[in-house]
Parts: C-alpha cells; sequence; structure tokens
C-alpha cells in the first residue's frame, strides 16, 4: 500500500484545486478528512475555515482538539480517516503536545496503513526530519527534531516570507540538513518517501531542492505540475 504525504508551502485551506488534490488521493468518493488544529492551539476560527473549505468538497471532514480533549481514546478517531490535515501555526509546540499524547505514533500508524497525511506550513515541516520555524520567537530559526517520516528538512512560504529563502539558504550553505522548498499554493508530493512531484494550484509555482556545494547553497528548480492546466 503506497503511503502518501503532501507537504504545502503555504495557504492550503484556501487553495480549490490543492483540497482536491489531497481529496483524490484517498480513492475514496467522499473521504473522511481530519483536522488536527494543534499548531494553532486550536483556535475556533482555523476550525471554521476548515469546514468552510473542506464541507464543499463532497468529504467527511471532522477535527481534533488536544487542548480541550474530548475524546479518552485518540486511536480510534485518527486511524479511521483517509486523509489528515494539519494547518500551520507554532511547530515545535505542536510537536510537544502531539508527543506527549501519543499523536505522534498514531500519526505514524495511520500513515503505514495508508491515510494521506498533509499540511500546510508547520503541516509541512512537521513530517520532516527538520526545518525553518518561527516557533521559538520573532526571528527564523532551525528545527531539529521533526517527525522524520520524510528525509532531510523543509521550509514552506518560500515566496511569500521574505526572510524565509535567505535563512534556510545560508543554514543549508553551513551544515544543516539538505531538503525541499516550497512556495505558497505550491505542494510536494512524497509516495513512501520518495518525492513523486510538486504540484501548484497557481499558474509558475515554483518548489526546489536546495543541497549545500562546496560549502554554498545550491537551489534546484523541480518540475511543477499546475493543478489548473
Amino acid at each position: 500500500m503506497a503511503r502518501h504525504i503532501v507537504a504545502i508551502g503555504g495557504a492550503g485551506l484556501s487553495e480549490r484545486l490543492l483540497r482536491r488534490f489531497v481529496l483524490d488521493l484517498t480513492g475514496k468518493p467522499h473521504p473522511r478528512i481530519l483536522y488536527i488544529p494543534t499548531a494553532n492551539g486550536d483556535a475556533p476560527d482555523g476550525i471554521v475555515r476548515f469546514y468552510e473549505a473542506f464541507s464543499a468538497d463532497g468529504c467527511q471532514p471532522s477535527h481534533l482538539p488536544l487542548f480541550m480533549r474530548k475524546h479518552e481514546n485518540l486511536a480510534p478517531v485518527i486511524l479511521e480517516q483517509d486523509a489528515i490535515y494539519i494547518g500551520g501555526g507554532n511547530t515545535a509546540n505542536m510537536l510537544a503536545v502531539w508527543r506527549v499524547q501519543g499523536v505522534d505514533t498514531l500519526l505514524r500508524q495511520t500513515w503505514d496503513n495508508g491515510t494521506v497525511l498533509c499540511g500546510s506550513s508547520a503541516g509541512s515541516i512537521c513530517w520532516f526530519e527538520a526545518g525553518i520555524t518561527d516557533s521559538f520567537g520573532v526571528q527564523l530559526a532551525e528545527l531539529h527534531d521533526g517527525l522524520g517520516f520524510l528525509p532531510g528538512s523543509n521550509c514552506p512560504h518560500y515566496d511569500s516570507e521574505p526572510l524565509r529563502r535567505p535563512v534556510y539558504t545560508r543554514a543549508v550553505a553551513n551544515g544543516f540538513t539538505p531538503g525541499f522548498a516550497a512556495e505558497d499554493a505550491v505542494a510536494l508530493h512524497f509516495v513512501d518517501r520518495e518525492l513523486a512531484e510538486a504540484v501548484s494550484a497557481r499558474p509558475n509555482g515554483r518548489a526546489f531542492r536546495v543541497e549545500a556545494h562546496d560549502g554554498q547553497a545550491v537551489e534546484t528548480p523541480l518540475p511543477v505540475r499546475y493543478l489548473g492546466g
């Protein structure tokens, strides 16, 4: 059974083409999709936006709060989904809460069982070994303890936040784990830990493989398929 992860550079919920791409990967006519809003502290407005977005896409949306936890046993909630969506917010805090409550283990199990994992911003970084985050204050910083479902590092918002690109390339040049960067509305689709393709909800969206050579960061543009074409 193929294992899918869709890591979106930003603006995930607002892009119908990306929502449709994720839902189609499930192979189900009316897939169950779960939103885990830990990164933004279970903020009500984020939950409302999730339902507004996905309720119109022929799926069965639900959400799992962890700060005001309502389920004694999280396993049935997480393991019975066809897709799981993770939004933006504080990546480091989200990972800490997940590990305390065992969500990280359940996510690995449901991914191995064929559930499509996806997310934007923090929900993109979390699947990798490392990433560039604003979790620790105003300045961007390196995060080294991602879930590690995917190898390497990740940097979202490569076009919309001016400091993301220079911070990431400088970090990689200085020995930070190489990886992938994506602009907003661009998604990296991984199958079994390998990049299958990059797709975009807007024309000319870009994604890059970022590695170090001779002490310099080298950005290699990736082919990006426009979903509206």
